[in-house]
């Protein structure tokens, strides 16, 4: 579908630019959230009469997310998650589960749309994302996800957690013998992950 978009949104235009999107992504977002409009004669004109305003308005979005710059940054993003024993989480943490953090944190509006997460996390550990509070202010932020405030504490600290392995009968033995037992099984470590590319929000194959 064509579009006019009445405001820059990320990876795909800036106000005023006409692009293709899928049908799909214009209907149930770009469109009834008034962020584009159906490309048409009429609506180019309609468009250019509103451009003024249209630009004011973003500018003021713009304004409005600088404001709120400092407060994310300085969000304590801590999720304590169950996990098992090689650090993997049961379930993940989501965009979703962010954006709800954040807003209780700071009292900001933040949509899942607006995580630019990639992919959901998995594992235990400290992980690099962004937010983008509009197309030209994105937030670089940290989530430490672990299964206690402890570990919590240690993953700020910069620490690595480690998870132990069980021992083998054999292993038992050796150190009823010796009072040491040998293992050629490694700890596990938890890790900690550099940002990842967000996965584009929206397609630009025309239906």
């Amino acid at each position: 579908m064509k579009v006019i978009l009445t405001e820059k949104i990320t990876k795909l235009g800036n106000i005023g630019d006409t692009v293709e999107v899928k049908t799909g992504f214009a209907r149930n977002y770009l469109l009834p959230l008034g962020k584009a409009m159906r490309w048409s004669r009429e609506n180019v004109a309609l468009f250019e009469a509103q451009k003024a305003e249209l630009q004011a308005r973003q500018d003021a979005a713009r304004k409005s997310a600088e404001g709120n710059v400092d407060a994310i940054k300085n969000a304590k993003l801590y999720m304590i998650r169950q996990a098992g024993d090689t650090g993997q989480l049961y379930g993940s943490v989501s965009t979703r589960d962010i954006a709800r953090t954040l807003k209780e944190l700071t009292g900001i509006n933040i949509e899942s749309a607006q995580v630019m997460l990639g992919a959901p996390i998995k594992s235990v550990g400290a992980f690099d994302t962004q937010i983008a509070l509009h197309p030209d202010v994105i937030v670089p932020v940290k989530i430490y996800v672990a299964q206690s405030q402890d570990e919590i504490e240690a993953l700020v600290a910069g620490k690595i957690l480690t998870f132990g392995t069980k021992k083998t009968d054999e292993n038992d033995e050796s150190e009823n013998a010796s009072g040491t037992a040998e293992t050629d099984e490694q700890p596990v470590t938890a890790p900690v992950e550099q940002p990842s590319e967000p996965a584009p929000e929206n397609g630009t194959d025309a239906e």
